[in-house]
This record gives structure tokens, C-alpha cells and sequence, in this order.
């Protein structure tokens, strides 16, 4: 954490020294006091200087990308973060060699270390951050991957009148699914199970006089 060790006839004086050098605005610091100092005898005798310690408060980004710094010096991995708040939303991309590593079985190691990057900058922050972790596009390649997926296996629903029981998924992949049929006339999905072994499933849709059946 950045910080500066300034000195001034008052406390006041030795924190605006430190607001100077530091660049930024009183509300974005942590302020110590090391020594209030004194103005001696009539204010002239033994007098005393103040000298503070003044600290950057760390935000959303500043814990997120130290947080991921510590986990990838633990996995000795060398990754690039790209790290952007915007509003409420902390948007991470991650960039390197290696990042088979990170994003995991179907995406499970990356949505792991999302959630630890959303517990401990939401523990900090007083309004909820929602954390988007990325590696090299990996998000929205997945999507496409899905919804292809979701729409070969509605096809296969139609012909075959049989429903299709799809793998555990995370509810982000569940909701790409929902979402990607939820306009077919053909099909309709829902979830069953517990977390994480949650799983969609896409049961057939056929008219019969006037209404709709599902099988």
C-alpha cells in the first residue's frame, strides 16, 4: 500500500504535505497520526511537530488485482490483468501463456477464482461489486459454444420426442441455455438437482388440437 510520512507545525499541515505529494483528495486516504507535536511554553519553548502517516485507500480495483497478483505468484504463473470498474461492475481480463491453468474443466477454475475475487472485494465495499473474470474471451466463446449446443439439442428434442438431460452446469451456463431457447415453440427447459450438480433439461413441446402438450 502506498503511503507517506509527513511532518508540519499541526496536524493539518503535515496531512495537506502528504495530500500534495500523493496527488489525491482527503476522502481517498487513511490518515495515522504518529505525533500530534505541541506548541511548548507560550508557544515559543519546546515546541513539538506533528508528523502523520497518509495512506491511498485501496479500492475495488486495487484489492481485486493484488488479490489475483498473490494468486498467481503462489501458482508461479505470469499473467496481465486488465482491470476496469465500471459503475458497480469490476471487469477483469487476464492475459498470458498459460491460462489453461486458470479457466479449468469447462470454465470451473476460472468461475472458482471469481468467486474469491467478488468475497474479498465485496468485503470492503459497502455497495455490492459484481466481479467479471475473463481469460482471453473465454466468456463469450463459452456462450457460443452453449447456445450452439442448446440449439442442436432442441433439433434433437423435435425429432425424437425425447427429452435430453444436459451435464451440471453453473447457473451462468444455465441461464445461456433458458435463454437461448426460451422463444423455440418446440421445446422448453428446466433445472433439476442441487448446486453444483444442478442440470438443465429439455423436454418436447407437440400441438395437438388447438393446444400444447409437453412430454
Amino acid at each position: 500500500m502506498e503511503f507517506v510520512e509527513k511532518t508540519g507545525r499541526t496536524v493539518e499541515e503535515a496531512v495537506t504535505e502528504a495530500l500534495i505529494e500523493l496527488g489525491i483528495t482527503r476522502d481517498k486516504v487513511n490518515i495515522e497520526v504518529l505525533d500530534e507535536g505541541s506548541k511548548g511554553f507560550l508557544g515559543l519553548f519546546g515546541s513539538k511537530i506533528s508528523r502523520v502517516r497518509v495512506s491511498k485507500k485501496m479500492d475495488a480495483v486495487d484489492i481485486a488485482t493484488q488479490f489475483l497478483q498473490e494468486i498467481f505468484k503462489s501458482m508461479n504463473l505470469d499473467i496481465i490483468m486488465q482491470v476496469e470498474q465500471q459503475d458497480n461492475e469490476l471487469n477483469i481480463n487476464l492475459q498470458g501463456e498459460q491460462l489453461g491453468i486458470l479457466i479449468g474443466k469447462r470454465g470451473q477454475t476460472l468461475d472458482a477464482i471469481q468467486y474469491l475475487v467478488s468475497l474479498v472485494v465485496n468485503k470492503v465495499e459497502e455497495d455490492y461489486i459484481r466481479v467479471k473474470l475473463d481469460a482471453e474471451n473465454y466468456r463469450e466463446r463459452r456462450k457460443e459454444t452453449l447456445e450452439n449446443l442448446a440449439n442442436n439439442l432442441a433439433k434433437k428434442v423435435r425429432s425424437t420426442r425425447k427429452r435430453v438431460v444436459l451435464e451440471p452446469m453453473n447457473p451462468y451456463e444455465r441461464r445461456i441455455i433458458h435463454s437461448t431457447l426460451q422463444g423455440n415453440p418446440n421445446v422448453r427447459t428446466h433445472s433439476e438437482g442441487e448446486e453444483p450438480y444442478r442440470k438443465v433439461i429439455i423436454t418436447p413441446q407437440f400441438k395437438e388440437k388447438g393446444y400444447t402438450k409437453t412430454q
